[in-house]
């Protein structure tokens, strides 16, 4: 009974071991992504293509001055898929009970926010394999974000400021945006108020944007950009393993490993670029705005973390609050965390940057639905300090 009893505690142990690496197997397509037939594609003049979409889905009213144009985290698993179908129903509860309040829900406040739906790598093509099938699958949830944000500029912005924001997989499409879509349209760049790309590696320089959209130096400052990669400050190996699996854009259009390029890492507590270590009194309020209708009101939970840079990536302590844990369960695990310890700080940050884009000191108030604005003729802005 004994040795049996041993026998069974071993297996245990074996099996919790290996428990991932068997759900990791089940997430894998099995196909080649040359011969996937990937899912139908979104139709962004339809409303149905948009998760948020303050135009088409009857909340007209703008709550500040400018757009958000917000590209959401993963949170489509996998399976016999290495892009995610607009339809499937776990993916996108988690999209609008997670990640959307979580991620998006700082720039609630700040302006009006459009959030594509997109044909997105799965997890496993995203987080847990560098295969080249993989690769493509990224690029081919690019595609579609691109193409949401033409649609975006042409059917709903008229010209208005913007803030890019992107998050996780999001902000390495959105970085990719960046270059490809922003910087060669001076137009463009000189309406783009600030970038925000977080949880993913983003170079530092990359490829002469930093002369367009360098990272933030101050709080007061439009134009640059905002964005790091976290780890646990309490596994020193974390922020190695992160950075010797990251994938970068290069010129073309391909993905790359990170090599030893610098990495942007703007810490949210300082709103700035410094290695300078951040202690939790500066924490303006994270929050767990998980299942919260959209534009509902978190309850912020002020001093939760301490945040610093070290060697481009943002050590982060762990949160005071019981409610702000990491989730456990597979896959949600490798996914964004259903929290946000830095909620008020972002909006805060936006906020700052919007005012100082319009040479305010504080957020100017915002514009009526654009479709219901009367024509007014361009006047000169005066700096109020």
């Amino acid at each position: 009974m004994i040795i049996c009893g041993a026998l069974g505690f071993l297996l245990a142990i074996a099996l919790a071991a290996t428990w991932d690496d068997i759900l990791r197997t089940g997430l894998d397509p099995q196909t080649p992504f040359q011969t996937y037939r990937p899912p139908a594609a979104p139709e962004y003049s339809q409303a149905a293509a948009w998760a948020l979409n303050p135009v088409t889905d009857g909340r007209r009213l703008t709550t500040g001055p400018v757009d958000v144009f917000f590209v959401h985290p993963t949170t489509f698993a996998g399976g016999r898929n290495w892009n995610g179908p607009l339809d499937d129903r776990e993916s996108n509860r988690r999209l609008e009970q997670t990640m959307l309040p979580n991620y998006a829900g700082p720039f609630a406040r700040v302006g009006r926010v459009f959030a594509p739906r997109y044909r997105q790598a799965s997890l496993y093509a995203y987080q847990l394999t560098l295969r080249e099938d993989a690769r493509d699958a990224r690029r081919f949830a690019y595609g579609d974000v691109r193409n949401a944000f033409r649609v975006y500029l042409a059917r709903y912005n008229f010209g208005r400021p913007f803030i890019l924001v992107g998050v996780e997989q999001g902000a390495s499409i959105a970085d990719r945006l960046l270059r490809e879509e922003i910087a060669p349209n001076p137009n463009l760049v000189s309406k783009l108020a600030a970038a925000y790309l977080t949880g993913a590696a983003i170079p530092a320089a990359p490829y002469s944007l930093d002369k367009l959209l360098p990272a933030c130096t101050r709080r007061a400052e439009a134009h640059c950009m905002v964005g790091w990669v976290s780890s646990d400050e309490a596994d020193p190996n974390g922020a190695r393993r992160l950075l010797s699996r990251a994938l970068v854009w290069t010129p073309d259009g391909q993905l790359d490993n990170l090599k030893n390029a610098p990495v942007l890492c703007v810490n949210p507590l300082a709103g700035l670029a410094t290695n300078t270590a951040v202690s939790a009194k500066f924490n303006i309020g994270a929050a767990n705005a998980s299942e919260l209708e959209w534009g509902a009101r978190a309850a912020f939970l002020p001093r939760q973390v301490a945040a610093q840079c070290v060697d481009g990536v943002l050590r982060v302590s762990l949160p005071r609050s019981a409610s702000l844990r990491p989730a456990t369960g597979f896959p949600e695990k490798y996914m964004a965390a259903p929290y946000n310890p830095f909620f008020a700080d972002i909006e805060a940050d936006a906020m700052k940057r919007v005012a100082t884009f319009y040479g305010r000191s504080d957020m100017p108030p915002g514009a009526p639905p654009i479709e219901l604005s009367a024509p007014v003729e361009a006047a000169p802005i005066h700096r109020i300090d």
